[in-house]
């Protein structure tokens, strides 16, 4: 039976911890219940004591909790559950500010985390929380967003808690998904390549990475073994996760070649730079030494053409196309020059998706010319989907198994 800790933190959606504590127990979850002071405002501790049969632990010093409980209790579960989950505690786990049972049980647990937010709709949109959540998905940490509608504080927008049946089935997700890419090798590429001109300037692109370490970090927690070649980026991988750091686009390729051959499936997300400088200055170009400067540029290697023309038998390769405009009919021009089995294709021109952004909106075309389009999706919805097509696509062909 798997173990899960369930932190309730002070907010009026305190009261839907006890049914969503109930829903897991269906699912044959064993809950350990952790409340905040504030929390207990809102809810008696003798509540989920009775509904999960475990001592509610609510303080730091408290007779009953040793001091290093919450290293003890990290470390027997398999997921932390924080719902509601308040901006302050958010703001807490975001910053490792360690002040309360819960909060410190967060930064000693490398268990997966999931979070659900519940607040007024103004601290929801408010930049610091919204900053907080992006810090904690960067950590791999699952947010359920909450849902719109009339708040307690009587305005109306978003920031009431995701309903307890979304919440248990985004903890069924993470803890009960199937290790369907045991014994595979997956490479993946992701974020930008920087062409340096000179000591100071470079040509590079707005790609953040965050698509290619989502699609990495899904694979990772199929059962695969997973290398990602990352461009610059500030996003850490998941843990355990096998990391190649490039810069250029030359480094880029050639990391990738290196392990393009003992790889099973490929899937190119990285935005790598169709062009560099024809010739780098060693010192810092000076305006005052000319009017103006001429910078000659050079076609750099297509390393997804490349890696199509070496693909053997049994590998399957996937390609991204990001476009501003004719999106689909680029992407079929790709996926037939390239030799591959799949390409995601997304449009660029919208600032709420694509690159930078967490959620993405994309099209799915196999080498058959099936499409598959979806709606706008965080990119670990995009990263799930795609799999589930790889999985799809390799149950109908052989494949080399390691």
């Amino acid at each position: 039976m798997k173990k899960i800790i369930l932190g309730v933190s002070g907010c009026i959606a305190a009261y839907k911890s006890a049914v969503i504590l109930r829903l897991l127990q269906a699912q044959d979850f064993e809950i350990f219940p952790v409340m905040t002071q504030s929390a207990q405002k809102f809810l008696t501790p003798l509540t989920l004591e009775k509904l999960s049969g475990h001592p509610v632990i609510a303080g730091l010093f408290q007779e009953r909790s040793p001091a290093i409980e919450h290293i003890e209790v990290a470390r027997r579960s398999d997921l932390l559950l924080v719902a509601p989950a308040t901006a302050n505690i958010l703001a807490k786990f975001a910053h490792g500010i360690a002040d309360d049972f819960l909060s410190t049980l967060y930064v000693s647990t490398v268990t997966p985390t999931v979070v659900a937010p519940a607040m007024n709709v103004e601290m929801w949109r408010h930049p610091a929380t919204q900053h907080n959540l992006e810090l904690l998905r960067d950590r791999d940490v699952l947010v359920v967003e909450p849902g719109s509608g009339y708040l307690a504080c009587g305005e109306v927008g978003e920031g009431r808690l995701a309903e307890p049946e979304e919440v248990v089935q985004a903890v069924v997700d993470v803890l009960k998904r199937p290790r369907t890419l045991r014994g595979m090798r997956v490479l993946v590429s992701a974020g930008p390549t920087i062409e340096d001109i000179d000591p100071v300037r470079y040509i590079s692109n707005r790609s953040s990475g965050k698509m290619g370490y989502a699609i990495a970090r899904e694979a990772q927690d199929r059962g695969a073994q997973v290398r990602l070649v990352s461009g610059p980026t500030h996003l850490e991988p998941a843990e355990g996760l096998e990391v190649v750091r490039v810069r250029s686009s030359k480094e880029m390729t050639a990391a990738v070649l290196e392990s393009f051959e003992s790889s099973d499936i490929v899937v190119m997300a990285a935005a790598v730079s169709d062009f560099s400088p024809e010739y780098t200055f060693e010192e810092k170009i000076k305006k005052a030494e000319s009017t103006e400067e001429t910078l000659r540029l050079r076609r750099t290697t297509d390393v997804l053409e490349e890696l199509g023309r070496r693909k053997r038998k049994g590998q399957y390769l996937v390609g991204f196309s990001a476009e501003s405009e004719k999106i689909r009919e680029h992407a079929r021009i790709k996926i037939g020059q390239k030799r591959l089995d799949l390409i995601v294709a997304n449009d660029i021109s919208h600032d709420d998706r694509g690159f930078q952004s967490d959620r993405n909106q994309v099209v799915f075309i196999d080498s058959a010319g099936n499409e598959e389009e979806f709606p706008v999706q965080s990119k670990d919805e995009v990263a799930r989907n795609l799999w589930e097509k790889i999985e799809g696509e390799l149950s109908i062909r052989p494949v080399a198994v390691a």
